[in-house]
């Protein structure tokens, strides 16, 4: 049941770092720095779920 999980994390965690990376290339705006909090925020919720899910022998 947790590698579906683990494997749905790390897609998102993935494709937010590609999205903040693309915003900062992009020009100033509220929407960009929207975006860029909400990738933020899924960067750092994936990153936390991996890491609560790891396995013991892995830390």
């Amino acid at each position: 049941m947790e590698e579906p999980v683990k494997a749905l994390l790390r897609t998102s965690l993935c494709v937010a770092l590609v999205a903040n990376v693309f915003l900062n290339l992009t020009e100033d705006g509220g929407l960009r720095l929207a975006l860029s909090i909400c990738a933020g925020v899924v960067v750092l919720g994936s990153g936390a779920g991996l890491w609560m899910l790891r396995d013991p022998r892995e830390s």
